[in-house]
């Protein structure tokens, strides 16, 4: 079988590698598509791993199964996440599934850039899903993303009729708009400094798009009946966006971090000025089970649109043009590979 090597952002290698036999409750998934993450590009985090195979936002089909799986035939359309929590240690017995030691301990044999993926035991158990047949390969892959989304705006405590900022409208922030728009916030501005981007924003239902360029928080104020946001998410790693949320949050606010920066950022406010104006800082990684089982329904029911935010679709055999364009996205989106 064929799978794509990382070596750096700018050196994806297509090699041959064997097929995988799944052995006691493990199964093998042939993709059929799978999506480019920003953070498949963080090379400061990539590159000292490399040569690996990447790909965590993956849907297919399934083709073998191990002994002892019961829960899914071949010829099933399936979705599978990375990560899974154990289910069972003090995190996850206290909604804190993305802390539990195990998230970061399973995966994938090898990653979703590949034909095949023969999925582990603790995977098959928690983190497989049933793909319903009116949702595309391509919508299922969003899956993960969406679940990332869908968990974090729960932990940071959005209230029906906030108002919302969020830093960065790639895939993320375009997530997260669709869906605290679907949970009745509002209004609900974004930033970047892609106009295209802006655009693309503004087709999904933003109520303003504001270029990074911009003077945000009067904007905000003009536009929210002189009042900050409620909610920022930030959706970016930039160092600006991030410094600028403290900026464009009211008082009693919240600030959700999204994304991650670079290692070496750190992070200075001043201490008694936040303090004083009960700003909660919220942070979120990863997805839990029922996460992923939130999202696919709202994939499903049509409450978030994914299929509109696949701007371009390469073979595994041009995967190199697709993290060329994810690096320097101009007028994309979504950058899917398919199989």
């Amino acid at each position: 079988m064929l799978a794509a090597v990382y070596h750096t952002n700018s050196d994806v290698r297509i090699e041959e590698f064997p097929r995988p036999d799944p052995g006691e409750g493990e199964i093998l998934i042939r993709i059929r598509a799978s999506g480019i993450c920003g953070s498949d590009l963080m090379e400061w985090y990539r590159v000292p791993k490399a040569p690996l195979v990447l790909g965590h936002e993956v849907a297919g089909e399934v083709v073998k199964t191990g002994p002892g799986v019961s829960r899914f035939r071949v010829g099933e359309r399936v979705v599978a996440t990375h990560h899974v929590p154990c289910g069972e240690c003090r995190y996850c017995l206290t909604d804190r599934h993305t802390n539990c030691p195990m998230i970061r301990k399973s995966g994938f044999n090898p990653g979703g850039f590949s034909e095949y993926v023969c999925v582990a035991p603790p995977n098959v158990e928690r983190g497989v899903f049933h793909l319903p047949y009116n949702i595309s390969f391509e919508e299922g892959s969003f899956t993960e993303p969406l679940g990332c989304v869908t968990r974090a705006v729960r932990a940071a405590g959005l209230e029906r009729g906030d108002s919302v900022t969020i830093l960065g409208s790639g895939t993320a922030g375009l997530l997260c708009l669709q869906y605290v728009l679907y949970l009745g916030a509002g209004p609900v501005f974004t930033t970047d400094s892609n106009e295209y981007k802006l655009r693309k924003a503004m087709e999904f239902g933003a109520t303003s798009a504001f270029s990074s360029d911009d003077n945000i928080a009067s904007l905000v104020r003009e536009n929210n009946s002189g009042y900050l946001s409620d909610l920022v998410i930030v959706c970016t790693g930039a160092r600006a966006a991030i410094k600028s949320a403290f900026e464009l949050v009211s008082p009693s606010g919240k600030i959700l971090f999204f994304a991650p920066s670079d290692p070496e950022f750190t992070l200075n406010f001043p201490f008694n000025e936040y303090w004083w104006s009960g700003v909660r800082m919220v942070s979120s990684y990863a997805a839990a089970p029922g996460d992923l089982e939130d999202a696919l329904s709202l994939i499903g029911k049509g409450a978030v649109d994914v299929e509109r935010m696949i701007t371009h679709r390469f073979p595994l055999r041009d995967i190199q043009r697709g993290f060329d364009l994810a690096e320097n996205p101009q007028e994309s989106l979504k950058i899917m590979i398919t199989m």
